[in-house]
């Protein structure tokens, strides 16, 4: 048995299995799409999840979270419910020039002329991760639809061919607004590693950040924060 509570993450996972929590397969498209992609899982971890909320986010990652690994790759995709309004939420993550003020593990970030698609972003990494820079591109930017993607590009770290979909979807939770944010990944799996350790690895560090997203959001929420806030 496990420890839940409802702020805990989801884990859609493509390839193994978790042992540590129920596991429910979805069939169609989504994270595994692409060649000879095996139906993906959810594994579950929310307390109390609900049919309907799987299904909900189900079909966020299929409209919205569409990756094509190679034989080499691993893709998996992580959600979190957060009690704060998206626009507040978004306000955090919607700024490609700033991932320092949720992602715990960023020290400084340095962006290259004005964020569009296209824009680079130097972040340098806090000490004990195998990192130390890494330099990101910023893929597709969309303010109305809460959409952010990005891909590594470069720097000192093992996420080769890394990619990434952050998407933020307004939500009612216990009659207040909420927010589900679910973050997708593909990248290579490291020479020496397995696609379930890579998952794994890069999974515990997506539940991290969002752990710190929702800390944050739902603090600056507590306060009656009606518009975006600039920190």
């Amino acid at each position: 048995m496990i420890e839940r509570d409802w702020g805990a993450s989801s884990i859609w996972v493509r390839h193994g299995a978790l042992n540590r929590s129920s596991m429910v397969e979805i069939t169609g498209t989504g994270v595994a799409a692409g060649r000879g992609a095996r139906p993906w899982r959810l594994a579950d971890e929310m307390h109390p999840p609900g049919v309907g909320c799987r299904a909900v986010a189900a079909e966020h990652v299929r409209a919205f979270h569409r990756h094509e690994p190679e034989e080499n790759q691993c893709s998996s995709a992580v959600d979190r419910h957060i009690r704060a309004p998206v626009h507040l939420v978004w306000s955090l993550v919607g700024k490609f020039d700033e991932p320092q003020k949720y992602k715990p593990f960023v020290s400084r970030c340095i962006a290259q002329g004005d964020v569009g698609v296209g824009s680079l972003r130097e972040v340098n990494v806090k000490s004990g991760l195998p990192a130390t820079t890494s330099t990101e591109r910023l893929e597709h930017l969309d303010d109305t639809e809460h959409i952010l993607s990005f891909k590594i590009v470069g720097g000192d770290h093992r996420l080769k061919n890394y990619s990434s979909i952050v998407t933020a979807h307004p939500e009612t939770i216990d009659g207040k607004p909420g927010t589900l944010v679910i973050e997708s990944f593909v990248v290579d799996v490291p020479d020496g590693n397995t696609k379930d350790e890579t998952c794994y690895f890069v999974e515990a560090l997506i539940k991290c950040n969002l752990k710190s997203l929702a800390e944050i959001s739902e603090r600056l929420a507590l306060q009656d924060y009606t518009q975006p806030v600039d920190l």
